[in-house]
């Protein structure tokens, strides 16, 4: 299992709509090999790595 790329209260942006949301919680999904995220302004969407990207990355 790889370490996730993202931890609680990291600030974060959502690709699809490029908004800056803080992550609430973390957890592998087993059967799906990867990492799910819940963020503090949407509680009952998740997202994947793939859909996140770090705040910094976007800013550049």
């Amino acid at each position: 299992m790889k370490k996730s790329l993202f931890n609680t209260g990291d600030q974060v942006v959502i690709k699809a709509s490029d908004k800056t949301v803080t992550i609430s919680n973390c957890q592998y999904v087993k059967n799906m090999k990867r990492y799910s995220y819940t963020v503090k302004e949407y509680p009952t969407t998740f997202f994947f790595e793939e859909e996140l990207s770090e705040l910094e990355e976007i800013r550049k």
